[in-house]
């Protein structure tokens, strides 16, 4: 019972910052007092301030700043620096995701078009930061993960059996539960490494590659994908592939926006986006650091995050 209570808080918590987010990506050039934010979060101005704090790790006033197109485009010059480091350090596929080391494994051109015949793929939905997720696994590693919209479970699991129409499904929460408690957890500042299991074209697996170099709280445009990805003008069907990646958050496709520093869409709602992408710059203490920085010129970088970066397997 406990667990199921503990479920339906976090779930709600994020509904609550949804709704707040909402509101101050719409008003937050009135710079709206705590009052009002608490008065449309349902909550008491203390109680409110507390579960923003758990959630974000900084005062809503200070996540305000993160909401504007300046400090996205400063985001955006930043990135491109150091995407272009670790390209240049030839980096294999893999790449740091909140300490997390990520292989990523794609299925073979026979697998690709069997679409899981004879293939066992077990799922459970599970609280996480940004809302309800549902995560599948087959033998090989994690299949898919995505964010499920309140009391629409039956949409999300559609979306898994039409990834792999021939597999055989089987709800296993006792299976996925240790992982959902990895996903967003640093354990001593490092966690064990995840391994992926997809399934894609040749030229989505490469976009979904490249997605893996973005370092945490960095971003990058679409552009600057194709260009890495050696297909300037491929921008579009680059698009498409990151808005077909059905893993959420480990490969992070919310990292990427557009040219202008409008974040764009995304699969799982663009107000996640927006959370996800804060959520990360608190952590790496770039919503922080912004509050008195001016905007950086184009060649500015911070230190190379892939230093001390190992390789990952390559996808077979």
């Amino acid at each position: 019972m406990d667990r199921v209570n503990d479920h339906s808080r976090r779930t709600t918590d994020y509904a609550r910052i949804e709704r707040t987010i909402h509101y101050l990506e719409e008003n937050y050039r009135q710079q709206p007092d705590l009052k009002a934010l608490a008065r449309g979060a349902g909550l008491s101005e203390f109680h409110f301030q507390r579960l923003f704090r758990r959630w974000a790790g900084i005062s809503p006033k200070r996540f305000v700043q993160y909401l504007t197109a300046g400090h996205a485009v400063r985001m955006l010059r930043e990135s491109r620096t150091n995407l272009d480091a670790a390209y240049d350090a030839g980096l294999s596929s893999g790449g740091r995701l909140h300490d997390l080391f990520i292989n990523l494994h794609a299925v073979t051109p026979g697998e690709l078009k069997r679409a899981g015949v004879g293939l066992t793929i077990q799922y459970g939905f599970h609280p996480s930061p940004f809302g309800e997720c549902l995560i599948a696994v087959t033998a090989r590693g994690v299949c898919h993960l995505g964010f499920v919209s309140p009391e629409d479970r039956r949409t999300a699991f559609a979306e898994l059996t039409a990834e792999w129409p021939q597999a055989q499904f089987k709800e296993a929460p006792r299976v996925t539960a240790p992982l959902a408690r990895r996903l967003f957890k640093r354990i001593n500042g490092h966690a064990p490494g995840i391994d992926l299991h997809v399934r894609g074209t040749n030229f989505q697996i490469k976009v979904w590659e490249a997605l893996l170099r973005i370092p945490p709280g960095g971003v990058v445009s679409y552009e600057d994908l194709a260009r890495h990805i050696q297909a300037p003008r491929t921008v579009r069907a680059v698009a498409n592939a990151v808005a077909h990646n059905p893993v959420a958050w480990l490969i992070p496709c919310h990292r990427v926006i557009r040219k202008s520093g409008a974040l764009g869409g995304y699969r799982w709602g663009e107000t996640r986006k927006k959370a996800l992408l804060a959520w990360e710059a608190v952590r790496t203490g770039d919503v922080i650091s912004s509050a008195t920085s001016r905007p950086a010129d184009p060649d500015t970088s911070r230190r190379d995050p892939y230093t001390k970066s190992r390789r990952s397997r390559r996808p077979r």
